[in-house]
């Protein structure tokens, strides 16, 4: 393993992780930055999408995360710091003492992702979702379901943000995802390939227990919390509500996710 001692929060070979929260912010031009071990031990994994860049740890946690070390590609360089200059070079504390870069993968298309999926399969498709907590939360379910893969428009917040990476256990590292243009072209060119989107609203008249089997394709579809899908997008989709009790009648996105994948992948799992 490439070990590199950092004794001074100023090292300029750690100058990628300095004030990691201002970066959040700005952008890292194709780069992304991950933290915590259940993420680490998913980007140096052989299911990950994105290749690993640097390691930044706490000295403390070398002799644990050893294991997963080692299935980074050789030459990885693995920054080994006190946990107070690492603090330091995060610019706030950092508990759980591990950081990590990565590459973005290569940009997918719409097309790519359905060509990917097996018959009779299910994705998510996402409008609008600016909260990263969300998104991650969608990432996670989509992963642990077996979903084909995650389709976003072009209102959706970043995936790779530091936080929704956190959120979704590392399932954005190894989810095939695309963005694929304004919520009514996503919409257009799903239908355009036969899938059959699933427009998730309170007020639809079809309940998801209600739907059958399918060999055909299927997309989830989730808009914002609040505002919900526009009506012009939910009049080209089947709409599809989820009945509740007690005056309710919305989960937030991610639980909405889980019961539909839950409903629509289980005969697979």
């Amino acid at each position: 393993m490439n070990l590199i001692s950092i004794q001074n929060a100023d090292d300029p070979r750690i100058a990628a992780f300095r004030d990691i929260r201002e970066r959040d912010l700005t952008g890292r031009e194709g780069l992304f930055v991950a933290e915590g071990e259940v993420v680490l031990r998913v980007l140096a994994s052989a299911e990950s999408l994105c290749r690993p860049r640097a390691v930044l740890i706490a000295e403390q946690r070398l002799e644990k995360v050893r294991p997963i070390l080692k299935n980074l590609p050789d030459g990885t360089p693995i920054h080994l710091a006190p946990q107070g200059v690492l603090d330091a070079i995060a610019g706030f504390h950092l508990h759980r003492g591990i950081l990590a870069m990565g590459e973005k993968p290569q940009a997918r298309t719409l097309d790519s992702i359905l060509d990917g999926m097996r018959q009779g399969g299910v994705l998510l498709a996402a409008c609008g979702i600016g909260n990263h907590d969300n998104m991650g939360g969608l990432f996670r379910n989509a992963a642990a379901f077996g979903a084909g893969g995650l389709l976003l428009d072009d209102r959706c917040c970043d995936p790779f943000y530091r936080k929704a990476i956190r959120v979704s256990a590392g399932a954005v590292l190894r989810t095939p995802m695309a963005v694929a243009g304004s919520g009514p072209a996503m919409v257009e060119a799903l239908l355009a390939r036969g899938v059959e989107v699933l427009a998730f609203t309170p007020g639809a008249g079809d309940r998801l227990a209600a739907l059958s089997r399918s060999s055909t394709p299927r997309a989830i579809l989730m808009g914002s919390e609040g505002p919900g899908l526009p009506a012009s997008i939910i009049a080209r989709c089947r709409a599809v509500r989820i009945p509740m009790a007690g005056g309710f009648d919305s989960l937030n996105v991610a639980a909405t996710s889980a019961v539909a994948l839950h409903q629509l992948t289980q005969v697979g799992l």
